[in-house]
């Protein structure tokens, strides 16, 4: 068996020794790549000092890309019990920098995983990418535990979180992150990099957590994007009477004209009727 350059089998072999194809229910799409892995974990670093979080490892190639870097510790979540094996090998050419946690990333409290210097690094399962991401921009207090995430996405839902009001793409996703956070669209990745290929082109996006996002009630801003996107072809003196309140005033005390839509107000102008919700 040939050796990759960390002095780990290759992906594809390791995948066939231990029985690993991609599970569809668990939105697995494996990337098989050790350029591309590399080129993600350079994108989430420098790391030396830091401890990464990452959603969904599988067979380990973006964990290897991480460690390889230099990370100082990868703190792994896997619900996919057939993957263990494969990840123990890693820790054990690895030692004492690569927890593995057998669980789903949706019930575990990652802020509770580390101190210190903490970023979150991941291809995440395209099923589960949006609630996790929606979950770490939730997190209170603020700034959060982490420094910056770098994650892969298809290239549709990358799109949203990076959208302004200019983009079609532009809805509640694009304000709430564009609140928290700031974030880019880094590099895009070929469906035929992935096993099995997705049938969408994915990206890799880095979220960086703002400092001071504006004062803001996140339930109430939650609130506020749900009313005006669920009908964004009207304009918001309509679509606004499902928060069960006067529009009008509420428009008038956020210094908008009734007749805007959604995809017209910038994030600034919701934090500002986020405010004047009662």
């Amino acid at each position: 068996m040939t050796l990759a350059q960390d002095g780990l089998p290759p992906l594809r072999d390791v995948i066939a020794t231990h029985g690993l194809q991609a599970m569809k229910q668990l939105g697995q799409n494996f990337l098989l790549d050790l350029n591309l892995t590399g080129r993600i974990a350079r994108a989430a670093g420098p790391l030396a000092g830091v401890t990464v979080i990452e959603v969904g490892p599988g067979p380990g190639g973006l964990t290897r890309a991480l460690l390889a870097e230099g990370a100082e510790k990868v703190i792994a979540i896997e619900r996919d019990r057939r993957c263990l094996d494969a990840l123990a090998e890693i820790a054990a050419h690895y030692p004492g920098r690569l927890e593995v946690i057998e669980g789903d990333a949706m019930q575990v409290d990652m802020s509770k995983l580390a101190t210190g210097r903490v970023r979150i690094a991941a291809n995440l399962p395209y099923n589960i990418g949006t609630p996790l991401l929606l979950g770490w921009l939730q997190s209170e207090p603020w700034p959060p535990f982490y420094e910056k995430m770098t994650l892969m996405f298809q290239r549709e839902v990358a799109e949203r979180i990076v959208a302004t009001p200019e983009d079609d793409a532009y809805g509640r996703l694009g304000v709430i992150c564009g609140w928290r956070s700031e974030a880019r669209i880094l590099f895009d990745i070929s469906p035929k990099a992935f096993t099995p290929p997705p049938k969408v082109v994915s990206s890799v996006v880095e979220i960086v957590p703002r400092q001071t996002p504006l004062e803001c009630s996140r339930a109430k801003l939650e609130r506020v994007t749900a009313a005006a996107f669920g009908q964004r072809r009207k304009m918001l003196r309509q679509s606004l009477k499902s928060l069960g309140t006067d529009p009008l005033p509420l428009l008038a005390a956020a210094g908008i004209v009734e007749t805007a839509r959604a995809e017209e107000i910038d994030v600034a102008g919701f934090v500002r009727l986020a405010n004047a919700l009662p």
